[in-house]
């Protein structure tokens, strides 16, 4: 007898067909057979050892984060509810160009101090890797749900060249081929780059050419956070389709957005670059979250000049007046690059985490708001902020356009991502409602989408990107990766002031068969595993 048989079913499978009812039949982490509208035709039902009734809800496939910061979250939350709850059974890590693999001793600590405010500083840690795969066998010892890795561009180039603002030698050049190519081979789906970040911002467009030729070379794909979303945003799309066009390598664009007030209602112009670039061949897809501000380190605004060197040299900077008032002129007057090219405005620049506790108070005020409590100007509380936290600051950037996040989350080749950076008192609530958010305020309140048109958005696109074979859709012989959701009143419980709070109307999330959310409580099921690269 099989192990467990879902009865009465509304089956959203994933393709954007219309919904039908169904017993789905699941054994051995697989889906091992579907009976359509099996009792209205009053045949012979399947049995197993478990059935569970899902009338009024909706079976789909597991939802898919393709852009996730999961990264140190993963071996550190066994629960990892903020993802579970949400009803997703994969995340895509290693973005932005900075993550833990490949590493030697030297840039791990590197890494770690960089990226401290997006995953902690993992003091908790046992950094017992240094290659992709090592970290991907870390992650088969099990997690909450399953991961897939993307070698960091930025990482790769710390180790190879450093932190400095320089072109590649040949012999570097040839040593990040190597590393990528390694780290495809060991089973990363693709590089990420984060080109508003050090040291992958010091990469020109020729060196990311050379090394997305090989990503292209192992069936892979390239996960850029390209060089601006703001005052530059339409080139810097530009230049990721060119590049990778010309590398011949498939692209995803990471969190697709057009922000800050030069974008507002611009997100036609960068779909029609996309449908130009598709027509004439490209392999291209996209991902956002459904929500307007951005979130990233407040170190993160600095101009790249600032941050050259890794981040002991970018606190010397700080704390030497002559070069903070040359920062101050970067970011107030003329547009740092790491502000996207837009002067900055300190109002829209809220701090969401810190890492010493003691500097609480700011979490939850714009810095304008704490410089007025304090009667200083805002660079002057931005800046004792950075040297006091040693970097470590997080922040929401409320810079984002309604009417453009509804226009791009419709292309036909977008795909969900959370961009969900869990550290901090007061994380954006992206990272606990993403996907039940996307459902609830954007198919059933606003009707932006179709519940079929967006299940596919979240779960069969982002699969054939990942070129994973068996997952992304309600079908025989497939990864019974499933979740079990209301239509009618699933929604992010997630607030900007309650960030941490978990959706409602998910009771039930299955990974590799096992319920990891069973009646709407978090099991004690350790299913995950790393997701490896299909070979070419």
């Amino acid at each position: 007898m099989e192990g467990l048989v879902i009865r009465d079913a509304d089956v959203v499978d994933g393709s954007g067909a219309d919904s039908y009812r169904a017993d789905v039949v699941v054994d051995g982490g697989r889906i091992v057979s579907i009976v359509k509208e099996a009792a209205a035709a009053g045949c012979q039902r399947p049995k197993a050892r478990r059935e569970l009734d899902a009338e009024g809800l909706v079976l789909s496939p597991g939802f898919v984060d393709m852009h996730a910061h999961s990264d140190l979250a993963l071996l550190r939350d066994p629960d990892h509810s903020a993802k579970a709850a949400q009803g997703v059974t994969l995340e895509v890590i290693g973005q932005d160009g900075l993550s833990y693999a490949p590493v030697d001793d030297r840039t791990l600590g590197e890494v770690r101090r960089a990226i401290a405010g997006w995953n902690g500083p993992g003091d908790d840690i046992d950094f017992d890797w240094r290659t992709v795969g090592e970290y991907l066998d870390r992650l088969d010892r099990g997690i909450a749900v399953n991961a897939a890795y993307l070698i960091p561009q930025g990482t790769v180039r710390a180790l190879a060249v450093g932190w400095e603002d320089r072109e590649a030698t040949p012999d570097e050049l040839d040593r990040m081929r190597r590393l990528v190519a390694e780290g495809l081979e060991q089973g990363a789906v693709g590089m990420s780059s984060g080109l508003t970040y050090t040291p992958g911002m010091y990469a020109r467009g020729a060196e990311l050419t050379e090394l997305c030729r090989v990503v292209a070379s192992y069936g892979g794909y390239y996960c850029p956070h390209h060089r601006s979303y703001g005052a530059g945003a339409l080139q810097a799309y530009e230049e990721m389709v060119a590049l990778t066009r010309e590398a011949g390598c498939s692209l995803h664009l990471a969190h697709a957005t057009m922000n800050f007030g030069v974008n507002k209602g611009r997100a036609p112009e960068l779909l029609a670059l996309l449908d130009e670039a598709l027509a004439a061949g490209s392999d291209i897809s996209l991902d956002t979250y459904p929500y307007t501000p951005g979130c990233t380190t407040l170190a993160a605004v600095l101009p790249s000049w600032a941050s050259e060197g890794g981040p002991e040299a970018t606190l010397k900077r700080l704390a030497d007046e002559e070069t903070a008032e040359r920062i101050r002129h970067h970011l107030e007057v003329t547009g740092s690059d790491g502000c996207h090219g837009v002067p900055v405005e300190w109002d829209t620049i809220e701090i969401s985490g810190v890492g010493d506790p003691a500097l609480a108070g700011f979490v939850g005020r714009t810095i304008r708001e704490s410089a007025d409590r304090r009667g200083e100007e805002p660079w002057v509380t931005a800046r004792g902020l950075l040297l006091a936290d040693r970097l470590a600051p997080t922040i929401l950037q409320h810079v984002g356009h309604e009417e453009n996040v509804r226009a791009i989350m419709r292309h036909r080749v977008h795909t969900g991502g959370s961009d969900g950076i869990l550290q901090g008192a007061k994380p954006h609530p992206r990272a606990y409602g993403t996907f039940p958010h996307y459902l609830g305020h954007y198919v059933r309140e606003l009707g932006v989408l179709s519940l079929e048109e967006c299940v596919a958005h979240l779960t069969s696109r982002p699969a054939a990107r990942l070129r994973l074979p068996d997952r992304g859709l309600v079908r025989e012989g497939y990864q019974a990766d499933l979740v079990l959701f209301d239509p009618a009143t699933v929604a992010a419980g997630s607030t900007f002031a309650e960030p941490r709070t978990l959706p409602t109307g998910i009771p039930y999330v299955l990974v590799d068969g096992r319920f990891v959310i069973e009646d709407g409580r978090r099991t004690d099921v350790l299913a995950g595993r790393a997701v490896r690269r299909s070979p070419a």
